[in-house]
């Protein structure tokens, strides 16, 4: 995959990305999300339902690598942080740094969860009735990232912000319940809050500098059906309603005890990374390059598409000398 800038103006920006077969694509995507809203290409059919299985995903895969090409070659959030490989990568730090009871508090119900397919433990949700059968069922749970201004290379910056609204980062009022604050003071903090998350996006704050996770959602979860089509439930709680820093998305296999299960994790979030970068069609960096399961609809990709080695298979033994 080769990518290029080809135009830029206030809102939108142009690439010209030559995938994997020799085929050019003229993508432009609005430079505030990245939404795609013009694609040219010459090898393949217009229209998604005249090409094949492999013909659709090398149009992805364009897609996919326009977004991140912009990313990484300009700065801008054009990238969905679910599928953002930086995100998650910092997403597994934060989850590095969590004490066993602050892992437990927020991933314990996912654990449970599994367990109970080998153990007699209850569920925290029901397998869903319409899946194909009780492995046919992906558990998620969303995870959020917080950060802390005063652990990052910022925070010059991040003072002089809050001192602007007469705040002081250092203050007590860092500790206090917000049934405390007056409702004005809430929502000065809220404008500081805003602006260094603002400067955070902006590539300001390194990846990993300063983050912690915020929130997880409540356990939910993803499946197929008789006829192999993935249908997703809904979390009964969510904490925000912005997009997750990265989703969580799990297989029914033994997670082990809770220790075992908090490597097992760290590994699936690694996959998940290998994901982002193999569904751009580039190889991942070294670190990344490993087997098991991401999500699931890298596993569908990988089960059905010829063009992908089943990366997903921990076993595979084709792949194990090269991961």
């Amino acid at each position: 995959m080769q990518g290029t800038i080809i135009g830029e103006d206030d809102a939108d920006i142009g690439t010209k990305i030559t995938d994997n077969n020799g085929v050019e694509h003229q993508i432009e995507m609005h430079k505030n999300s990245g939404e795609i809203y013009a694609h040219e290409q010459d090898g393949y059919p217009d229209k998604a339902a005249k090409r094949t299985a492999e013909g659709n995903e090398h149009v992805e895969q364009a897609r996919r690598f326009a977004r991140y090409y912009v990313y990484v070659d300009r700065g801008y959030d054009t990238v969905p942080s679910t599928d953002h490989p930086e995100r998650i990568n910092a997403v597994r730090l934060a989850i590095q740094e969590l004490s066993d009871a602050e892992f437990e508090t927020l991933f314990g119900e996912l654990h449970t969860q599994m367990l109970s397919y080998h153990d007699t433990v209850d569920r925290a949700i029901p397998i869903p009735s319409e899946a194909a059968g009780p492995d046919s069922v992906f558990y998620r749970q969303n995870v959020y990232l917080g950060i802390d201004p005063l652990d990052t290379d910022i925070v010059a910056d991040a003072a002089d912000i809050a001192s602007a609204y007469d705040l002081d980062l250092s203050d007590e009022t860092l500790a206090r319940s917000l049934d405390d604050l007056s409702t004005a003071t809430i929502e000065d903090w809220r404008s500081v809050t805003d602006e260094i998350t603002e400067r955070a996006t902006e590539g300001e704050i390194e990846p990993g500098s300063g983050l912690y996770i915020d929130a997880v959602s409540s356990l939910y979860a993803s499946y197929l059906d008789d006829h192999s089509d993935v249908t997703v439930t809904d979390p009964a709680t969510d904490p925000f309603e912005r997009a997750p820093d990265t989703l969580i998305e799990l297989p029914p296999v033994d997670p082990g005890p809770l220790a075992e299960f908090r490597d097992y994790l760290d590994h699936h979030l690694k996959c998940q990374i290998r994901d982002c970068f193999v569904g751009m069609g580039i190889e991942p960096p070294e670190q990344f390059r490993v087997l098991g399961n991401g999500r699931l609809k890298a596993t569908v990709a990988y089960t059905l598409l010829d063009i992908y080695p089943e990366y997903h298979d921990p076993q595979n033994q084709e792949l194990l000398g090269k991961c």
